[in-house]
């Protein structure tokens, strides 16, 4: 019986933008805050019709076996039965210009002496 290959639609916020990507695997990987993606898979080069935005994406992500996202980062993470494709989707309010600061997931617990 042949086992199931899983695949995995990350989407997460960088740079204003909203990235939607295919990955073999995710973790929770060797870096504190950060979710580990290995194995992105983009469409074959071979087709006719091509997704600039997904064309963009491999242009980025060219030569890169893992990469790591911030914890923060992450909008939602689901098991897919096969493949999508990947896009780059602008913020939702417009985006503007100007790019907020990550948000702390840890605050510091104050302590009274």
């Amino acid at each position: 019986m042949a086992s199931k290959k899983r695949i995995y639609k990350v989407v997460f916020a960088n740079q204003g933008k909203v990235y939607e990507v295919y990955a073999k695997s995710v973790s929770q990987g060797t870096l504190f805050g950060f979710v580990e993606v290995e194995g992105l898979l983009f469409g074959e080069k071979t087709t006719v019709v091509v997704d600039p935005s997904e064309e963009a994406l491999q242009r980025e992500f060219s030569g890169v076996e893992r990469t790591y996202i911030p914890l923060h980062a992450v909008i939602r993470i689901d098991e897919v039965e096969k493949r999508g494709c990947s896009k780059i989707h602008p913020v939702a309010d417009g985006g503007g210009k100007v790019t907020p600061l990550p948000t702390t997931i840890y605050t510091p617990v104050r302590k009274d002496t």
